[in-house]
This record gives C-alpha cells, sequence and structure tokens, in this order.
C-alpha cells in the first residue's frame, strides 16, 4: 500500500494537534471561574472526555461523527466575541503548554521509528480503531467476529481516537500513531496539575511517574541482558503474572485499554484531590461543574478499560467521605494556598441548595457518573468476571520489592519520624509473614504508619490506596478464563498500572516536600532552573532517538502499516484496495490462533471476519461458536459446493485468498463460481454480491 509522504504525515500530525487545541480552548473559559489557575491544564482531558462522550451519542443516534465538533466550534466563537481569548488570558498558561507538547513529541518520536502495527496487541489495537472508523457505529462493529458487535468489551479509547481521526482526516494507520502521544501529553499535564496540588516545589518530580522504571529494570541490566530483553523482563519479575509499568507501556506501543486509561485516571486524581482541597469555598454551580467532571472521568473508566473503575470507584467513594466529613458544618475556610473566596469569587457563605450539602459530592458523583454512559449497560452483552478468588501462590518478597521496591523505600523514608515515634509499628508484617503473605506485610508497614497518623495529607491519601491495591493483589484475584497457571495474571496486570499511577505520583510528591527545604548555602537563581529546564526538554526529545531498543521494524514513518510493503508486499496491496472500499462488508481469511499474522486483514482493513483472533473472542464471548466457525473456515476454502452457502451463512460477502490461506489450507475456492474482483501479486479477492 502507498505510505503517505511525509509533508502529508507532517500536515496530518499538525490537524491533530489543531483539533486537540481547539477542543481544549474551548472548554478552558468554561473551567476558568472553577479551576482558576487549573483550568487551562484541565481543559485538555476534559475536553477530551467531552468530545468523546458527544461523539459517542453521535454513533448511538446514526448520525455523522464530525457532529460532535459543532458545539466546541460555538463555544471557541462566543469566547472568542466575548474577548476569553485576549493575550493576557495566556499568560502563565506557557508552563502548562510545554508539559503538554515535549511530552506529545516525546511520545512521537518514538512512535515515529517504532510505528509498526505487528506484533503483541497491535493486531487487536488497529483493529477496533479501524472497525471505528470504517463504521461508527455504537457499539461498533466486531472486526474479529462477524455480525457481532463490541458490546462484550471496553472499546471507548478506540472510539476516542478513531473520531478524533474522522474529524481531523487522519486515517486509522496513522491514528494508531498518534493515540499514545495524546494519552502521554494529557496524562503529563494532568501530573502536572496534580502536583501543584500535592506538594508547594520541585513540581516536575511527579512527571517522573511516566519516566522512570522499576527496579527489576536496573537488576536486568545488571545482569548483562540486552537492551529488548531487559524491558520485557522487567514486566515479568512475579511469576505468572504481568507487572507493566507506564514506561514500558508507552515504549512497547500497544494502544491498549490500559494504557488508554492512564490519562483519564491522572484526571480523575486531580479532580479529587483539588475537591478535596477547594470543596468548601466552591460556589454551588461551581461544585455541580466539578462533580460533572468527575462523574464524566469516572462513568468513562468502564467504557475505556473496565478494570479501572473496580479501583477508583472506591477511591472516589472515599474522597466523597472525606468531603463529607469536612465540610460539616459550616463553609469554614479555604485550604493554604487557595486564593480567598473575596478575592476568587467564590461563595463561601453557607448554602441552601442541594450542592451545598456536606454529601452532594458522595451521592451526585456515582449517579452522574452512570447516567452519562446509561445506554453502554443497557447495551452491555458480556460474562464479565465470574467472582473473587483467593490468592493460593503470592509474590515471591524479592519479585515484589523488584517491582514496588523505590516506592516503598520513599515512603518509609518519608515516614521515618512516624516509626521513630510508633517503633511497635514495625512489628505489623509479622502476621502477615506468619501466614504466608510476607510480600503483602511489607507494604502494610507503611500503611499502617499512614493510618495511624493524626494527620493526612492528600499525597498520603493516595499512597494509602496504592498500597491497598497492592496488598489487595498478594491475596484475592478475580476470576476469568486464563487458566490455571495464570489465574491472577490479569487482576496483578490490570490492577498494578493504576497502583503504579497511586504511589508514584504521591511517592514523588513527598520526595518533593522532602526536598523543599534549600540547601544551606545554595542559591539556585532564575537562569539555572532555566538551565536545567532545557537540559531535560532537549533530553526527552533526543532520547527516543538514541535508545538501543530492538524493535521488529524499525521505521522512519507514522504510518503503522508501511512494513507491509516489504514483508508482505501482496497482501500490501490488497489491504490498500479493502480500506478504499466503501460501505459495508463481511470478510473470510484465513484463522491461525491468536498473536500471529493471520487475522491481519480483517486487522488491517476493519472489515469484520468471521473469526479473528479465536482466544480472544473466546474470553470475551465463551464458548458455543468456537469450533463451529473455525471448521467453516476451513470448508469455506477447501470445499467448493460449501464456499456460497456457508458465506451466505455469517453474511460474508468478501473472500480474501493469499499466501497465508494457502499455507493454511488446500485452497479450491476459486472453483465455487465467485466473481473475482481482485487479483494482484498473488492475491485474489472473491466477491459473493458482484
Amino acid at each position: 500500500m502507498t505510505s503517505p509522504g511525509y509533508e502529508l504525515q507532517f500536515l496530518m500530525v499538525a490537524g491533530w494537534l489543531i483539533l486537540l487545541v481547539l477542543l481544549q480552548l474551548a472548554v478552558w473559559p468554561v473551567l476558568r471561574p472553577v479551576l482558576k489557575e487549573f483550568a487551562f491544564p484541565a481543559a485538555f482531558p476534559a475536553s477530551l472526555l467531552l468530545f468523546t462522550l458527544i461523539s459517542w451519542y453521535c454513533g448511538l443516534l446514526n448520525v455523522p461523527v464530525w457532529i460532535a465538533f459543532i458545539p466546541f466550534a460555538a463555544l471557541l466563537f462566543w469566547f472568542a466575541y466575548q474577548g476569553c481569548y485576549r493575550r493576557d488570558a495566556f499568560t502563565g498558561q506557557g508552563k502548562w503548554a510545554l508539559v503538554f507538547i515535549v511530552f506529545f513529541l516525546f511520545m512521537l518520536e518514538l512512535r515515529f521509528i517504532n510505528p509498526s502495527i505487528s506484533f503483541a496487541e497491535k493486531f487487536m489495537d488497529h483493529a477496533f480503531l479501524a472497525s471505528v472508523m470504517r463504521d461508527p457505529v455504537v457499539p461498533p462493529v466486531d472486526p474479529w467476529f462477524l455480525g457481532g458487535s463490541l458490546d462484550v468489551y471496553y472499546y471507548l479509547g478506540y472510539w476516542m481516537f478513531g473520531a478524533l481521526g474522522i474529524v481531523a482526516g487522519v486515517p486509522s494507520n496513522i491514528a494508531f500513531n498518534l493515540a499514545l502521544p495524546t494519552v502521554l501529553a494529557n496524562a503529563a499535564v494532568g501530573m502536572y496539575a496534580l502536583a501543584h496540588l500535592l506538594s508547594n516545589r520541585l513540581h516536575w518530580l511527579p512527571l517522573l511517574t511516566f519516566l522512570v522504571v522499576n527496579p527489576s529494570f536496573i537488576w536486568q541490566v545488571i545482569q548483562g541482558k540486552s537492551a529488548g530483553a531487559v524491558l520485557w523482563d522487567s514486566t515479568r519479575t512475579i511469576p505468572d503474572t504481568i507487572n507493566e509499568y507506564p514506561a514500558f507501556s508507552f515504549v512497547w506501543g500497544d494502544v491498549h485499554a490500559h494504557v488508554v486509561s492512564l490519562c483519564n485516571q491522572v484526571f480523575l486524581l486531580f479532580l479529587l484531590v483539588f475537591a478535596l482541597k477547594y470543596w468548601k469555598v466552591l460556589a454551588e454551580k461551581h461544585r455541580l461543574i466539578v462533580a460533572f467532571l468527575c462523574a464524566l472521568s469516572l462513568g468513562s473508566m468502564p467504557l475505556i478499560n473496565t478494570w479501572d473503575v473496580l479501583l477508583y470507584a472506591p477511591v472516589t467513594m472515599l474522597f466523597g467521605l472525606l468531603i463529607w466529613i469536612s465540610n460539616r458544618g459550616s463553609a469554614g475556610e479555604g485550604e493554604p494556598g487557595m486564593p480567598d473566596a473575596s478575592r476568587s469569587g467564590r461563595n463561601t457563605d453557607p448554602a441552601h441548595g442541594f450542592m451545598g450539602r456536606p454529601y452532594s459530592f458522595l451521592l451526585l458523583v456515582p449517579f452522574l457518573s452512570l447516567l452519562v454512559y446509561l445506554p453502554y449497560y443497557l447495551q452491555l452483552n458480556t460474562g464479565g468476571i465470574k467472582g473473587i478468588g483467593i490468592v493460593s501462590t503470592p509474590s515471591p518478597v524479592t519479585a515484589f520489592l523488584l517491582v514496588h521496591g523505590l516506592f516503598l523505600l520513599i515512603f518509609l523514608i518519608y515516614l521515618r519520624k512516624e516509626i521513630v515515634r510508633m517503633p511497635l509499628v514495625l512489628l505489623t508484617p509479622l502476621p502477615f509473614i506468619l501466614a504466608g503473605y510476607a510480600a503483602a506485610g511489607i507494604a502494610a508497614l507503611p500503611l499502617a504508619c499512614f493510618l495511624l497518623a493524626k494527620k493526612r495529607n492528600p499525597a498520603e491519601l493516595l499512597a494509602m490506596c496504592g498500597l491497598a491495591v497492592i496488598i489487595f493483589c498478594e491475596f484475592f484475584y478475580l476470576k476469568d478464563n486464563m487458566g490455571d497457571v495464570y489465574y491472577r495474571m490479569n487482576t496483578v496486570f490490570k490492577f498494578y498500572l493504576p497502583a503504579w499511577i497511586l504511589m508514584a505520583s504521591s511517592g514523588f510528591a513527598m520526595l518533593a516536600m522532602m526536598l523543599e527545604q534549600p540547601v544551606s548555602g545554595l542559591r539556585i537563581s532564575r537562569s539555572m532552573k532555566t538551565g536545567a529546564l532545557l537540559i531535560v526538554v532537549a533530553v526527552l526529545l533526543i532520547a527516543p532517538l538514541v535508545i538501543p531498543l530492538e524493535y521488529s521494524y524499525r521505521g522512519a514513518t507514522l504510518d503503522g502499516l508501511s512494513w507491509l510493503d516489504t514483508a508482505h508486499p501482496g497482501d500490501a496491496q490488497a489491504v490498500s484496495f479493502l480500506r478504499s472500499l466503501e460501505g459495508r462488508y463481511g470478510l473470510v481469511e484465513a484463522e491461525g490462533g491468536d498473536y500471529t499474522y493471520y487475522s491481519r486483514i480483517s486487522s488491517f482493513t476493519g472489515i469484520p471476519a468471521i473469526i479473528g483472533m479465536p482466544f480472544h473472542e473466546y474470553m470475551w464471548r465463551a464458548d458455543g461458536w468456537y469450533g463451529e466457525r473455525v471448521n467453516d473456515i476451513r470448508l469455506i476454502y477447501e470445499d467448493p459446493e460449501q464456499t456460497v452457502p456457508l458465506m451466505k451463512k455469517y453474511n460474508a460477502t468478501l473472500l480474501y485468498v493469499g499466501d497465508t490461506e494457502r499455507e493454511r489450507y488446500r485452497v479450491r475456492a476459486g472453483e465455487a463460481g465467485l466473481p473475482l474482483i481482485y487479483n494482484q501479486s498473488g492475491v485474489q479477492v472473491y466477491s459473493l454480491s458482484a
């Protein structure tokens, strides 16, 4: 297939960024009276979630997705008319914009040199993205189960970037490589805003959440492993589990649900901490906006990565309870560092409406979070988790420390005075050790110290939540279809990333607190800070170009399918032809298990196949179809008398025959009398309806 030239790719990136900025600018003035200095950074993830919500309802109502941009365009014109975008309004916003663009460009460079949709979960990620962009309906068409939809899976992340691609005019093979830069940029700017709420200085430290590696990575390096092995093995430290961390996830490059969700996780944490600190000085209408934003973020989680809501719903309820407790009585005074209500325009008089009640946040946010995406739950058609089990093989202590040791060390250093004051707390791990769960006992030590503290700041609350998550994973797992050996793999995999976000954001904020006292005799000038900033930015922008990673099909393009031109030229040309077809089709292609080159045509085009990667579908749909569909595909290719009847059985209209099909089957489908609509470079495509 013909890959877009560099000039066209540049224009696509520019169009994508312009769209993101226009969405952000449209929402920024709405948030400015509420979030004040945090309105600019918060408008990035808020506008992205709002655009996703509106475009999703466009798909639900079967109207063009580009209509979702109209409300934002109207807001832009209105606020421009009101003078909200004067030059002075942007004063002080440069730091937020710098964080956003630097992290976007950093990730863009990583994708530029590692663009291929060729391994791991990338086939699935692009298949869903291409399906959404080809036919943006709700629920989206399942590209790996012809006749089925994605009501069995959480798909909103793919919808988000598919809708952006449609409006920006960026095809799926390019949008795939713009998705993670967008995720990282939004996560970084949200984390930078959260850092301003958690500590008074060194707000850049929590940005290390997305850049640092776990201790296991260092251990792999010490053992002398290659760069690729170091990266991979650092996420397989705890036996029979996956323990990803953000730096690995972004370098690895899967546009998978657990990675896409990171920016939304950070956004919710920012909102929760903001609400906890400043709820009492917010006017009722501003409280409503904050509650709606929390509900928008929390409500999106089941659709982006359902595992997240299992953790963040309790975290949200915890913050709601704390807001209730801290706001009983009168409006009171704001937190230190918050502008005085008389100067900020906030109303501190006792409120009389529902939003003036101390429990309003606790009741309203869960209700709204269910309401905003209620049609999703009415459409949901999945078996889900089958219960909770007890972990029989807890993590080895050494492996546990190689995953979480950095944050546990920071917590213990931060708590050193509390430990000296309460030495008996050192006995906390003992009952866990006696019960055979020593790793959980190690994490329980700092958790006990935080719980026994007389006062807790927001960073400590986040740390407690993160510690509770990793302790939970030592005792319990959620039952799925992963089998007896990997029974806790998904639980550890999906829960450890939120735990990392919680512990890293809080841990680096605590580190900032400990470093806040200036060293005697050392004065850091403004020029020194500027110089340090320039060095950090330069390192981030140069690092992707010099990191010695072993990529498959390393390239210098943003076209995720360009590797096909040399690796599988016949398929490349046929994919280009099929992507050019308009309308709805059903596809027959070879089936050959998961994580292989099979299912590549449906993955690259978004045209649904009778069955794609079967184990994925088995996890989502259980059994009852597996043997039948797999066998019917073989009959379609090998028995000409069965070809047409079986294609009609599944409403398949296209039959694909390439090298992979010939390797898999004794192909005789050409004898079925189907019209040939494509025949080039060893690939034939037959049509049932031509």
